[in-house]
């Protein structure tokens, strides 16, 4: 999990952040301790306290004293906001940039996403098959 190119306290944010957006980790549940973090990813317990500390001062996780932290109600529904945010601003506006280079209007553009996310499911579907898992 480690990415050498990125600050480890942000790893760990984002570490915590995917198990909140993926549901593993509800809201109101136990978030785990720094001391958790550290010993998991064998990194120094202030790097880890400086990720959760992002995170409470985001909103998203809260201190019960003497019990440790939780994640906050709306913390879910706050993360995938950001990165709805994120990807529309990394990826779709790009996109609506090259479409305008090449002429496609938007009736264009859902054409070719509908005929690749069919494509996409008709792939993972025989992946599926082939491994013997089912298809959804």
């Amino acid at each position: 999990m480690i990415d050498e190119g990125r600050a480890l306290f942000l790893q760990i944010a984002e570490s915590v952040e995917d198990s909140i957006v993926d549901g593993s980790l509800p809201e109101e549940g136990k978030a785990p301790s720094t001391n958790e973090l550290a010993a998991f990813y064998r990194i120094n317990p202030a790097t880890a306290a400086k990720g959760v500390n992002m995170l409470v001062d985001k909103g998203v996780l809260y201190k019960r004293r003497g019990i440790g932290m939780f994640v906050a109600t709306g913390a879910r529904e706050q993360l995938l906001g950001e990165r709805r945010t994120a990807f529309a601003d990394r990826f779709v506006e790009p996109l609506l940039v090259e479409a305008r280079k090449l002429g496609l209007g938007p009736d264009d553009l859902s054409r070719l996403v509908r005929e690749r996310a069919a494509a996409s499911d008709i792939e993972t579907a025989s992946d599926h098959t082939e491994t013997g898992g089912t298809a959804q």
